[in-house]
């Protein structure tokens, strides 16, 4: 039987999970959910429903695992506690200093539930988070590095869209080249948050809105912007849709590390991403663990999950036959 996927918000992430869900044959999409007049969205995948945020308890006995595609200002903290309560979950909720405080919400009503809920799931939070693991238990004597970008950071662009008096915006992470490339020289630098990435910022102004209390409001943001040099350009609405259109992202997780018995031998482990689209990237890593998330149900788990806690072949379509004659 195929998986039964519904998909909460219906956006770029939304559509990005409908089509991963089309590449994954053990996987169908049962409905989406909006917030929005469901006689307005229009999906790709003929024949399938699409209703109202309200009516999502009366499919909890036809979606085995629902994909939120929210925003984690404000969206996420509410609607993964919320719905673990009724559904399987999985979120990409991407405030890493609130991901502790994340966790236990979401485990309290899974657990209660009887659900598994996976958290923070996307390349970073997720596979960057993998790599940075990985790299420091197989090199303990090190230092880690993660870069981001240049690209598009979709919960910094939906965190100042919600800044009163904006109207749209996009917002660039991108890394300071000279930072990168001493890591990569072994230098072992010792890098600020600043040192390490700057921010740019397009925003379209609603009619009316004080541009310079929208941009001290952003350069300010705690947890988004306020550690970082921050730039900000007011644009109109037609710059940014002919200019910043595309969704792409990227970036590096680093660990410069020594071993021998006097750490005489240098090492430097070096992920790194190019993404045309963000959220269709962030959508693919989500399905799987959506798959994984309803195989631990099956198994009788529940409670809140990270990508730490998911063994890699619960990810995969395919049997651990399968994978050791063909992946190991």
């Amino acid at each position: 039987m195929s998986i039964r996927i519904g998909i909460m918000g219906y956006g770029n992430l939304g559509r990005g999970i409908e089509c991963a869900i089309r590449q994954n044959a053990d996987m169908e999409l049962a409905a989406v959910f909006t917030r929005r007049d469901p006689e307005t969205v229009s999906v790709l995948t003929e024949g399938v429903a699409v209703c109202s945020v309200s009516e999502a308890e009366q499919w909890k006995d036809k979606v085995d695992v629902m994909i939120l595609c929210g925003g984690s200002a404000t969206d996420l903290p509410e609607q993964t506690p919320k719905y673990a309560s009724m559904f399987n979950v999985v979120d990409s909720f991407d405030t890493h200093a609130r991901i502790p405080e994340h966790f236990a919400n979401v485990d309290a009503a899974a657990k209660e539930s009887g659900k598994v809920g996976i958290i923070s799931v996307g390349w970073d939070p997720g596979m960057f988070s993998l790599n940075r693991l990985y790299a420091n238990a197989i090199l303990p004597d090190g230092k880690d590095y993660t870069f981001w970008g240049k690209g598009v950071s979709q919960g910094h662009s939906d965190a100042i869209r919600r800044v009163e008096g904006v109207r749209d915006a996009k917002q660039y992470t991108i890394p300071v080249e000279a930072a990168l490339e001493a890591v990569r020289n072994g230098e072992n630098p010792e890098l600020s948050t600043r040192q390490k990435h700057t921010r740019e910022c397009f925003v379209v102004l609603e009619e009316g809105a004080d541009a310079a209390k929208v941009e001290e409001e952003i350069k300010t943001m705690p947890n988004y912007f306020s550690d970082y040099d921050t730039t900000v350009h007011f644009i109109s609405q037609e710059e940014l849709d002919k200019n910043h259109s595309g969704i792409p992202h990227g970036g590096f997780v680093l660990r410069s590390g020594k071993t021998g018995w006097e750490g005489e031998h240098s090492h430097l482990i070096e992920y790194s991403l190019k993404l045309d689209s963000n959220p269709e990237f962030t959508s693919s890593v989500l399905v799987a663990y959506a798959r994984a998330a309803y195989r631990l149900y099956k198994e009788g788990q529940s409670g809140c999950k990270t990508v730490f806690d998911i063994a890699p072949a619960y990810l995969s379509s395919k049997s651990g036959e399968e994978l050791r004659a063909s992946m190991l």
